[in-house]
C-alpha cells in the first residue's frame, strides 16, 4: 500500500473478481456519503457543457425522437416558432442532471417531481446546473429520503429547466432513526 490516506471510495465496492490489491484501492469518483452527510440548504454548481450537434443527434437517435423541432432543420427554420432546431427537453434534463450527478454508492433515485421545461435550449447553447438540498426525511429502517432541486441554466444564467429529485440514502447509523421513520 502507499502512504496516502484515501478520501473517496473508502467504503465503496470491494469486488472479489479482481486482484485483491486492485480491489482494496479507493474508487475514484465514487462517493460514500450517507444520509447524515447531506446538509439541507447546501448548494453546488456544476461545470458547464456546450451541447453540440452530434450530442443532440445521438440522443435523438437513441430515444427515436424524430420530432421536426429537434430533427428537421428545414422545418425548424421555415415553420418552427423558434426559427431553429431545439435540443430535446429530455436531453436537457438528462445532461443537466448528469452534470451534478454523483456516483454515491449509498444513494438511490426515488423519482422526480415538478419537472418543467421553462425555456428552449438550442444546439450550441452552454448549460450548467445548480443543485440545492431542500429537505431530509427519515423514511425507511435503513434509508432516509432527500429532496433536492435542480435548476439548469443556459449561457449567462437563463433558467431553462427546474425539477426536484427524490433520493433514498442509507443511514450511517440506522439506530439513530429508530422510531422516527415513516415505514
Amino acid at each position: 500500500m502507499d502512504e496516502f490516506t484515501p478520501t473517496v471510495g473508502v467504503s465503496s465496492t470491494r469486488p472479489a473478481d479482481m486482484p485483491e490489491d486492485h480491489s482494496a484501492l479507493p474508487v475514484w469518483n465514487a462517493e460514500n456519503w450517507f444520509y447524515e452527510d447531506w446538509p439541507v440548504g447546501q448548494r453546488i454548481r456544476s461545470l458547464r457543457r456546450t451541447i453540440g450537434e452530434s450530442d443532440s443527434h445521438l440522443f435523438n437517435t437513441l430515444v427515436v425522437d424524430i420530432h421536426p423541432y429537434v430533427q428537421d432543420q428545414m422545418f425548424a427554420e421555415r415553420e418552427g416558432i423558434f426559427g431553429r432546431r431545439l435540443v430535446a427537453g429530455a436531453f436537457v434534463f438528462s445532461a443537466g442532471l448528469g452534470l451534478v450527478a454523483t456516483n454515491c454508492v449509498n444513494a438511490f433515485s426515488y423519482g422526480y417531481d415538478k419537472l418543467r421545461f421553462i425555456k428552449p435550449v438550442f444546439i450550441g447553447d452552454t448549460i450548467y446546473t445548480i443543485r440545492t438540498n431542500m429537505e431530509k426525511t427519515p423514511r425507511y429502517k435503513d434509508l432516509g429520503l432527500i429532496r433536492a432541486s435542480y435548476q439548469v441554466f443556459k449561457n449567462e444564467g437563463e433558467l431553462v429547466l427546474y425539477c426536484e429529485h427524490l433520493q433514498t440514502v442509507k443511514y450511517k447509523n440506522p439506530a439513530d432513526f429508530a422510531g422516527k421513520t415513516e415505514k
